[in-house]
């Protein structure tokens, strides 16, 4: 894979017209190697790790980044993760600036794994992935492909689980 590249994203495949269906083709197992890839930084609010505001940020996000023509939907992909029980940060694939947001970068080679079910499981499928993660945990991140209402109508769940390696 390219650097700075992640496994295609079929956005087309959106019968919804929210999110589209994901296709974990390609995606587990895959190796991203990212050097300065840009990213807008947003954070959430959450109650005991339950999002209340994530609608509202991830639209506002959304709309900047369509505003500043920084979007490839092939090449989507949201990084997120709890920073404590009552806040999580979201980091936004983007091939340029995008004003009025935060922005930082992500550099290392990063490792996906592809995951079925409920968000309640990601406990567990963090614990799996963190001995792998280069500096510890916090190198753990979760690629939420759909939102809770489509994966409904679709019948599956996919969170792609991200980890920073020492040496993928």
């Amino acid at each position: 894979m390219q650097t700075n590249e992640t496994p295609r994203y079929d956005a087309s495949d959106n019968p919804t017209g929210c999110c589209p269906r994901f296709n974990p083709a390609g995606w587990d197992g895959a190796v991203m190697h990212f050097e300065q890839k840009p990213f807008v930084r947003a954070r959430t609010h959450s109650v005991m790790h339950v999002p209340i505001d994530m609608g509202r940020v991830f639209g506002r996000v959304q709309r900047a980044i369509a505003e500043a023509g920084a979007d490839r939907p092939e090449a989507r992909l949201v990084l997120s993760r709890d920073l404590s029980p009552y806040t999580a940060e979201h980091l936004f694939a983007v091939d340029r600036p995008v004003p009025g947001e935060e922005m930082t970068t992500l550099s290392g080679d990063f490792r996906a794994r592809v995951f079925e079910g409920a968000y309640a499981k990601v406990r567990n499928w963090h614990r799996m992935l963190a001995p792998e993660a280069a500096h510890g945990p916090d190198d753990v991140w979760f690629f939420y492909t759909t939102c809770p209402k489509c994966a409904r109508v679709y019948g599956r769940n996919h969170v792609v689980g991200v980890v920073r390696t020492a040496g993928a």
